[in-house]
């Protein structure tokens, strides 16, 4: 008998197999992108919402079938499988109302005839989420309890997995991924919310950027005056990368283990040591406008700034929670750090940035909290009702920072810091001016403890497989279309194609590659506005036939 724990990330899918006898995990999947267009939260709701639930319900459920068929057993002795993730993706993921997460207001909802959904812990049947026939019919199927409209499961599972819940010092415990979901904990009470950083800290959004897989550059030092570049191994372990000079390329030694991309804490380590080697004065702006880390990864000034934008989201977070609190920044002894980015980034390298509260006393980096939760649901490590009994007791404190005006005026702050060039001591006065304290000079580092080597320490015996591309393709007719083909070549991931069929003009578009409601750049090069991103069928190359 086996089990599956499953994550559902806003970057991408990561599912265990699991032997239920003795316990052991079997092997680990995950894919390189979210299978639905976009890179964002915001993104995948937009999407489902214009193009109906039904087709972004339908992408996510093949993507995760053809994870199981990675898995290569029969799908009928699979007897349980739980599921982690944020509000967003766990409501697609069961196919139940989403408008009331993307309408968060109660007087619009009225107005709209929108009902709140509770989004309590579930437990299905695998014919009710997968369908008939897919092998999974008597599978127990387990949605943990998300928290709020922002604070999912993930943010559950990163508060039970590290010892945040038990700590009795001012502590924040933050998931670094793409919607950066964190807590503080002050006593007995707990305040949540959420940052909605972007996929940039995660490596997506940036020009030569990954997700967290081998080949991809995680750290980069000063070594005599040159970079030296770590990149991630077959076994997704820390390899010794090229010694190379950022500004000009030269590489002054080979290295090990070759890069072929930059994930998020890569992006961070490269602008700390910008920062610090003096190499950049004032941001975005590098030196020619770009840095070379290798023969096919630079980062750029606009790479810069879009990872300014994440980190300045997390920290006028953090800032947020402690101020609404009353908690002074020196009160803050712990700092927590969760997922991928917060395993393998350079825990001091993102303190001196930003990343984490710059006054942390001591720093815990953990790793994929929420694959572990689901992992511990699946093996029956918690009781249900013990889960659902913390989800319910921090529902009383959560802050939307969309509307909470002093993250809005910190935020104002780090946009200007990280994309106009603004001098870190005016963003102190700022801070000042808006009635806020200003963020102390340090002259300590902080104790950093590093729980796990990997975001997924043990990936089972048959290891680590990666599924770089997914199949699903979504389709529109595209009457009046000339075949220009100017889409084609607007379109940044090259994710869409026009293709003739039985005498009908369509545009194809690849699910995760596109970039979804936040470009629709397709739309607006169409010179015959034939193409409009609505009239949509989901279509899959693909054969799922299970195993």
């Amino acid at each position: 008998m086996y089990g599956i724990a499953l994550d559902l990330g806003t970057s991408g899918f990561r599912l265990q197999l699991i032997n239920l006898r003795n316990r052991n995990a079997i092997k680990t999947v995950m894919t390189m992108r979210h299978p639905l267009p976009g890179g964002n939260v915001i993104d995948h709701l937009g999407f489902a919402i214009q193009v109906g639930e039904d087709n972004a319900n339908r992408i996510m459920i093949h993507t995760i079938l053809k994870m199981f068929n990675e898995l290569h057993i029969p799908l009928e002795a699979i007897t349980r499988i739980a599921v982690c993730g944020n509000p967003i993706q766990l409501s697609l993921f069961q196919n139940i109302e989403i408008r009331d997460l993307a309408y968060a207001g109660k007087n619009m909802q009225r107005r709209l005839g929108i009902k709140s959904v509770e989004r309590g812990l579930k437990i299905y049947t695998g014919r009710d989420i997968f369908g008939q026939d897919c092998g999974l019919d008597e599978c127990e199927v387990i949605v943990l309890p998300s928290i709020e409209h922002e604070i999912g499961a993930d943010a559950l599972a990163m508060m039970v997995k590290t010892d945040f819940i038990e700590q009795n010092k001012v502590a924040i415990v933050t998931d670094y991924g793409t919607n950066a979901e964190m807590a503080l904990k002050v006593g007995d009470r707990i305040i949540t919310c959420s940052a909605a950083a972007g996929p940039s800290i995660e490596g997506q959004g940036i020009k030569c950027g990954m997700l967290a897989s081998p080949g991809a550059i995680s750290d980069v030092n000063d070594e005599n005056g040159f970079w030296r570049i770590t990149v991630l191994d077959e076994n997704m372990q820390p390899g010794k990368g090229d010694l190379i000079d950022p500004e000009t390329g030269v590489i002054v030694e080979k290295g090990e283990v070759q890069s072929r991309g930059i994930t998020g804490t890569g992006v961070i380590s490269a602008i700390s040591l910008a920062i610090s080697s003096g190499m950049v004065t004032k941001l975005p702006e590098l030196p020619n406008g770009r840095l070379i880390l290798g023969e096919k990864v630079t980062l750029t000034n606009e790479d810069f700034a879009e990872a300014g934008k994440a980190i300045g989201a997390i920290r006028a977070a953090h800032l947020t929670l402690l101020i609404e609190a009353g908690v002074k920044y020196e009160d803050l002894k712990y700092m927590y750090m969760s997922g991928a980015s917060g395993t393998y980034v350079d825990a001091e390298k993102g303190r001196q940035i930003g990343l984490a509260p710059i006054f942390s006393r001591n720093i815990v980096q953990f790793g994929n909290t929420s694959l572990e939760l689901a992992k511990d649901v699946v093996l029956s490590n918690f009781e249900l009702d013990e889960i659902v009994s913390l989800a319910d007791r921090i529902k009383a404190d959560h802050i939307m920072l969309a509307s909470n005006d002093v993250f809005k005026n910190i935020y104002a702050c780090e946009l200007a810091y990280w994309t106009e060039g603004m001098p870190y001591g005016m963003y102190n006065k700022f801070l000042e001016s808006y009635g806020m304290p200003s963020i102390p000079d340090i002259d300590y580092i902080p104790t950093i403890e590093k729980r796990v080597s990997r975001d997924i320490e043990d990936s089972g015996y048959q290891g680590l497989k990666i599924i770089r591309d997914l199949d699903m393709l979504i389709e529109e007719e595209s009457s009046g279309c000339m075949q220009c083909k100017m889409c084609e070549r607007e379109c940044p991931e090259q994710a869409i194609h026009v293709v003739p069929k039985d005498g009908h003009i369509f545009v194809d578009y690849t699910a995760h590659l596109c970039l979804g409601m936040s470009c629709k750049r397709c739309i607006g090069v169409c010179p015959v506005k034939a193409i409009n991103y609505r009239e949509i069928r989901t279509i899959s190359p693909g054969d799922l036939t299970a195993v």
